[in-house]
């Protein structure tokens, strides 16, 4: 079991108009998963995704 901790970061797109959610991407090689969480809220829950469905939400995103 890895104890590795989430790095958050929000994207740079972000205008900061607090809409915003944080991703922690260093964790898919060692989890296999993309955990976010509401930006303005640092302890709030996580959902996981995995790497796949992450890429796939960001493809969408890109493609709007």
């Amino acid at each position: 079991m890895t104890t590795e901790s989430p790095r958050w970061f929000t994207s740079s797109y972000s205008n900061n108009g607090g809409q915003c959610v944080e991703v922690a991407t260093n964790l898919v090689a060692s989890r296999g998963v993309v955990p976010i969480r509401d930006s303005k809220l640092s302890d709030s829950p996580e959902i996981g995704f995995t790497a796949a469905a992450f890429a796939a939400f960001v493809d969408g995103v890109k493609a709007v």
